[in-house]
């Protein structure tokens, strides 16, 4: 009778545990593609170039050399690392290859702290094959694992072959 009472208990602590590890950390929805470029500085050259060009580097990852855009984004972090991501038309925004998703493969990563250092938790890096469309769906652990808070989250969709960025989620607010 004593063990299965010492059952009983530990089951009843342990789904405190499981409850916790099922919440999620974070929510996205909605998400931006990348423009490389955050700025220009100085006189227009000749050529129609800028002297200082100033990359879109997020947290200390770099853009691509091309613009992205991304039709939709929706991802879910768990407290225990578990995550999901649904992108909707991740595609070339421009170059020659616009329209079209370039045989890229993509993985997610997600950054937890407003300044650096960063810590980068990343899906697995060889990532998922871009569909035809731009359709793409992780599910994943992220490694290293969060944190129990994640205080400025950011959620940045990248290059399988050269870990650029392509897209980032836009936080879901719970009202």
């Amino acid at each position: 009778m004593k063990i299965a009472s010492l059952l009983v208990v530990a089951l009843v602590a342990l789904v405190p545990v499981f409850a916790i590890a099922d919440d999620p950390l974070v929510k996205f929805k909605g998400g931006v593609g990348v423009d490389p470029v955050s700025n220009v500085a100085g006189t227009v050259n000749a050529d129609g170039t800028f002297p200082n060009v100033i990359r879109n580097v997020v947290r200390g990852v770099n853009p691509p050399g091309q613009l992205w855009m991304i039709a939709d984004l929706r991802a879910v972090v768990k407290a225990d690392g578990r995550i999901k991501v649904d992108g909707d038309g991740l595609l070339l925004a421009g170059g020659n290859g616009i329209g079209t998703n370039a045989g890229a493969s993509v993985f997610a990563t997600l950054i937890c702290e407003a300044v650096a250092p960063f810590t980068l938790r990343n899906t697995t890096l060889t990532g998922v094959p871009l569909e035809a469309n731009g359709d793409f769906q992780i599910d994943d652990v992220l490694s290293p694992a969060p944190p129990a808070v994640c205080a400025s989250p950011a959620l940045l969709i990248r290059n399988a072959a050269n870990q650029a960025w392509f897209a980032a989620g836009i936080v879901k607010h719970d009202d």
